[in-house]
């Protein structure tokens, strides 16, 4: 029906136009008329999706000046001509000869004209028009992004949007509602609903609980002619995640808990775990810890493991099983973080109660102090008591306890304990100069059970006892000038004690009574410790005497008292006038006491001329051209070989070193010892004073050898001097066999008879040969 009514609206609108044409002037005021044209039109309709079985008749082209005759021929170009639009060129009937589809082009542009058949000549000027392709409800609405996934919070009000889902339709959104949607919802109620027409997902219901259900499958449907029925739809799939919010308080799943702890445990240990439930998730499930009460606070802690939100009880100071046997603990759970949209829905923690019990340990022994502290005196005698250390078994045992000392604490073994009661004593007296402090420890074990031990520290003091007497602080000899002054001060002493000065503590100085009434020097106590010595006569000689000993008498007032004789060596020097010291040393008896200055001079202009001769001729010799061998006589000793065995070849043969015998001073390293002065020095022998200045001389020398006899620090000193070998200047010359067979020898050899066994041999040899001699 349609193409009829077209094609007719299109012949009388076609009519209509032509009688309206305006008319058109000449330039030169004649009136033309315009060329009519034989057809007018804007555009033709063809359906789409056409399945019938003759082409269809899309419209016809007419032109006034086709009289019938067939003499105009009509031409059809542009889009899709001859090939989707065919065109009669007789009649001008337009057919199509496929089927259209809108979606795929929606209109077409042609041209048509007229012709004369035979000249194909224009008749009319081309006309393009349009050929429009009529939309029919042929596609469905699709969902271009779906599957669809959304999140909504748990909780959420009634109507909170969720997310929202558009359809397409390729339809002619202008023509009819072939592209008008309709939404609905297939699945998913009662607890979401979406908007008909904008496609937008809400809740439906209240409170829902991801803790209950966490993920929703939606289904979603898009209808086109407005949802009534001959429309095309499409559907998709929403899937919807319910989020957490904190809507649970944490929850433990006990009301008491019990654990245990054995009393041997050390502070930082765990005793248990608990832990309190709650649904939410991330940082709203998150749960802290507390101890709010109970009689175990100060004994024990609570943490948290953050991997795995439990609660960690643990040891903060040790426990006794014997002291208490059980603690009680009120624990607390609470949320870390608050949503405050439910803060009324709290409160948002849980308590309950632990309850931990000691558990008994077979615990080492305990000592009753940390530490003990003792005193002893010095000297005193073996086996006096220093103190007692007491342990005991805290356990329900109660185990005797036996001790000892570690040997390693005590290894010259100075003290002993008593292996049941703990009482220590000295093994011998203690010298408190020698260790003041003696450190050891003392051990406990328990007789039974795990034998369980513990030490314990001993301090004992060696409490001292005024047995040392005093001595000089320093051995420092006095250095006296031969013209010193009566009453000059020459020194100031003092002392020292190895045993501990006690308050108000000082020593006192006094000559020695062998010495209390000599006329040379005083003492003086200046009753500070220290003791003043003056010189009490004129002018001292070095020749007479160079060094005085004075012994001097020190007392200290301990208890007991203690008392010493310490020597001051007083040495006399010389010294010039303004009293600096020269010389020190004793100068030789045989310079004469009155030898002038001259005769010194002249002393030594010789030897320093003697000194120039030596060294002239020293130089002479040098330039001198010596030979470039040197011959020296030979020394020719003999070899001792001794033969132990029968033979063995030059294994046999010890020599000796002919060296040795040419140097024999260095032999084995063995130098000859000299006189050495002794390094101790004596005092003066009792009843010898210094003699006077007496005018009888032969008498202060016989005094002087007497003394000089039997001091052994006066010079010269006694030394010993071993000889290793015969040596040169012998008396027995040299024992070689080598040259006693030519050589006659006028030595008596009679007193090898008193040499002993060991030279009989050689006795008999020499002393027959010689009374062989004699007799004839």
């Amino acid at each position: 029906i349609h193409p009829f009514i077209c094609l007719f609206v299109l012949y009388l609108y076609t009519s209509w136009a032509r009688r309206s044409l305006p008319v058109e002037r000449g330039k030169e005021g004649q009136v033309l008329h315009r060329s009519k044209r034989g057809w007018v039109w804007n555009q033709f309709f063809v359906i789409e999706e056409y399945t019938g079985p003759d082409p269809v008749l899309v419209g016809r082209l007419h032109s006034d000046v086709d009289s019938g005759n067939g003499n105009i021929k009509y031409i059809l170009s542009g889009e899709g001509a001859g090939t989707i639009f065919v065109i009669d060129d007789k009649t001008g009937n337009i057919h199509a000869t496929k089927t259209l589809d809108r979606e795929e082009q929606a209109q077409y542009t042609l041209t048509a004209q007229a012709v004369d058949r035979d000249t194909n000549k224009p008749l009319e000027p081309p006309s393009e028009f349009i050929v429009k392709v009529q939309d029919i409800n042929d596609n469905p609405p699709e969902f271009l992004h779906g599957p669809y996934y959304a999140r909504v919070a748990e909780m959420s009000n009634v109507g909170t949007s969720v997310i929202k889902v558009t359809a397409t339709d390729a339809d002619d959104p202008t023509y009819g509602n072939s592209a008008r949607l309709v939404y609905s919802i297939l699945q998913g109620q009662p607890y979401f609903s979406v908007e008909p027409q904008t496609g937008i997902i809400r809740t439906a219901l209240p409170n829902m609980d991801r803790e209950a259900r966490q993920e929703y499958d939606v289904l979603i449907q898009a209808k086109d002619m407005g949802g009534h029925m001959g429309g095309l739809s499409g559907t998709t799939q929403v899937k919807i995640t319910l989020t957490d919010v904190n809507d649970n308080p944490p929850k433990f799943a006990q009301g008491v808990y019990a654990m245990a702890v054995s009393e041997d445990k050390v502070p930082g240990e765990e005793v248990g775990r608990l832990k309190a439930r709650d649904p939410d998730q991330a940082e709203n499930g998150l749960v802290d810890y507390r101890i709010l009460e109970g009689d175990g606070m100060n004994l024990f802690e609570i943490t948290k493991d953050s991997e795995t939100q439990e609660a960690v009880i643990k040891l903060k100071k040790t426990v006794d099983f014997e002291t208490k046997r059980s603690y009680t603990l009120k624990v607390e759970a609470s949320n870390t973080h608050i949503d405050s949209r439910f803060a009324a829905w709290g409160p948002y923690k849980d308590t309950t109660i632990v309850k931990i019990s000691v558990e008994d340990a077979d615990e080492p022994p305990t000592f009753m102090a940390p530490g003990y502290n003792f005193e002893v005196e010095e000297n005193a005698p073996a086996g006096t008591l220093v103190g007692r250390v007491h342990a005991k078994d805290t356990d329900i045992m109660n185990n005797p306890i036996r001790y000892m000392i570690p040997r390693y604490t005590d290894l010259e073994e100075f003290f002993t304990i008593n292996t049941e009661d703990g009482i220590i004593k000295t093994t011998r007296p203690l010298d408190r100069e020698a260790q003041a402090w003696h450190n050891i420890s003392v051990s406990a074990t328990e007789i039974g059970g795990h034998h369980q031990d513990a030490k314990v520290r001993v301090n004992i003091k060696v409490k001292d006892v005024n047995d040392n007497a005093p001595e000089f602080a320093a051995q420092n000899e006095v250095l006296v000038c031969e013209n010193v002054s009566p009453g000059k001060l020459i020194e100031t002493v003092s002392a020292t004690d190895k045993d501990e000065m006690a308050h108000r503590q000082h020593f006192h100085f006094s000559l020695a009574p062998e010495v209390a009434n000599n006329h040379s020097f005083s003492l003086k106590d200046n009753r500070d410790s220290t003791a003043s010595i003056f010189v009490i006569r004129k002018g001292f000689s070095r020749m007479t005497q160079d060094v005085y000993h004075l012994p001097i008498e020190i007392n200290d007032n301990g208890v007991p008292p203690m008392s010493s004789t310490n020597t001051l060596i007083i040495r006399v020097c010389s010294c010039d006038s303004k009293d600096t010291i020269l010389s020190c040393n004793v100068e030789p008896f045989i310079l004469s006491a009155g030898l002038s200055t001259g005769a010194l001079i002249a002393i030594l202009a010789c030897i320093v001329i003697l000194l120039a001769i030596v060294v002239l001729f020293v130089a002479l010799r040098r330039q001198k051209k010596e030979p470039l061998i040197v011959f020296e006589e030979e020394d020719i000793r003999e070899n001792i070989i001794t033969y132990d065995d029968e033979g063995g070849g030059e294994e046999d043969t010890e020599a000796f070193d002919i060296a040795t015998l040419q140097n024999p001073d260095g032999a084995n390293g063995f130098l000859p010892r000299k006189d050495i002065k002794p390094e101790l020095q004596y005092p003066m022998c009792p009843g010898l004073r210094p003699i006077g200045n007496s005018v009888d001389v032969d008498d202060f020398i016989k005094t002087r050898i007497s003394d000089a006899d039997n001091d052994p620090t006066a010079p010269p000193y006694d030394s010993i001097q071993i000889y290793g070998y015969e040596g040169r200047g012998s008396i027995a010359g040299s024992l070689s066999s080598l040259e006693s067979v030519t050589t006659d020898s006028d030595l008596d050899y009679d007193y090898l008879q008193s040499w002993g066994p060991r030279f009989k041999k050689l006795a008999d040899l020499y002393g027959t040969k010689d009374s062989a001699d004699d007799n004839s």
